[in-house]
């Protein structure tokens, strides 16, 4: 099972880890040529583009990570009912962005008054 717990990270944390995951991507992409005799232009081009993927997702993540949870304070007004909503915690989502997978943890708000929740943008 995949953890999807991530800490927030400094700066230089983040381009640590990046330098890392790059480093990674690269042997990985230069094993490939490595081990395929004659690759056709169409398959250079498929893993060119699968390293890109692999990279622009863990930059993209990265990236996340380092963002300040910004928490709106007072709490959001309820669509429903129009109350002031409390900060229930934070909850984790997968969304499928423009370079892939990537993780978020989001605030969620709750209404005492109607039971509504909500996830406001970040």
């Amino acid at each position: 099972m995949k953890q999807r717990r991530h800490a927030r990270l400094s700066h230089h944390e983040a381009k640590t880890a990046m330098h890392g995951k790059t480093a990674e991507a690269l042997e990985e992409f230069w094993k490939w040529v490595e081990e395929t005799p004659a690759p056709t232009l169409t398959q250079i081009e498929d893993a060119v583009l699968q390293f890109r993927q692999q990279i622009g997702q863990a930059m993209a993540q990265a990236a996340i990570q380092v963002q300040a949870t910004v928490q709106p304070a007072p709490g959001p007004q309820c669509p429903h009912c129009g109350k002031e909503m409390q900060l229930k915690g934070t909850k984790e989502k997968t969304i499928t962005a423009r370079v892939g997978d990537v993780d978020l943890e989001r605030s969620h708000y709750y209404c005492p008054h109607c039971q509504a929740g909500l996830f406001p943008p970040r």
